[in-house]
């Protein structure tokens, strides 16, 4: 006589629920090796690729305007021209913010100006103008007395920021945002009174940070 074996509707649950929790577990697995397939494809590109930051040059300065109005207040004027090139071969760069200002021994005399986010291609170079202009500025008091010094000498040394962020660009994948700042400085010729209008156009380097 063989014998009959009933199983509980409790055991059948119960039973359901282990299958279940293995095809979840299962799932799990397979969704995360996935994942960490895919971002070790990425690391791996990015390691082959590993993009070189971008190189600037200021091209030219022009101090239209640079008065003091009474012993604190500083209007100025100024038109400089930067080059921007991406060294890369096979990584672009979007530039999602860009802003720019100037300072004269460490104090800033005139606000951010923006230039408008671009787009810059491997292996390609962009001209980039940006006009500053600073009404009634607040600058210390070592300001007057560091420009008669340097009118005394016949130099005028300004720097020139850039901050801003930009992404990295691979085929289809783009990087998330990343910090920059680009230090430029110049050195121009520095009369007597009347001055300025003040100008350089010798090209210098500027030193660039990710």
């Amino acid at each position: 006589m063989s014998k009959i074996t009933e199983k509980s509707p409790k055991h059948c649950a119960n039973k359901q629920a282990v299958n279940l929790h293995k095809l979840n577990k299962k799932l799990y697995i397979y969704l995360t090796t996935l994942v960490l397939s895919i971002l070790s494809l990425i690391f791996l590109v990015w390691l082959i690729l590993h993009p070189t930051k971008p190189n600037f040059s200021l091209t030219q300065a022009d101090i239209n305007q640079l008065n003091l109005s009474g012993q604190s207040l500083l209007n100025s004027s100024i038109q400089l021209t930067l080059q921007s090139n991406n060294p890369n071969k096979k990584v672009s760069i979007y530039y999602d913010e860009f802003l720019i200002y100037a300072s004269y021994k460490g104090q800033k005399i005139t606000p951010e100006t923006a230039i408008p986010a671009f787009y810059q291609d491997h292996e390609e170079t962009n001209t980039l103008s940006a006009s500053l202009v600073g009404k009634e500025q607040p600058v210390g008091p070592s300001f007057a007395d560091g420009v008669q010094r340097d009118q005394r000498t016949g130099k005028l040394a300004l720097s020139f920021k850039v901050m801003g962020k930009l992404r990295w660009k691979v085929g289809t994948w783009v990087s998330g945002r990343y910090r920059f700042v680009v230090n430029c400085m110049t050195v121009m010729p520095f009369g007597p009174i009347p001055s300025p209008p003040l100008s350089s156009t010798q090209g210098s380097h500027c030193s660039t940070t990710i």
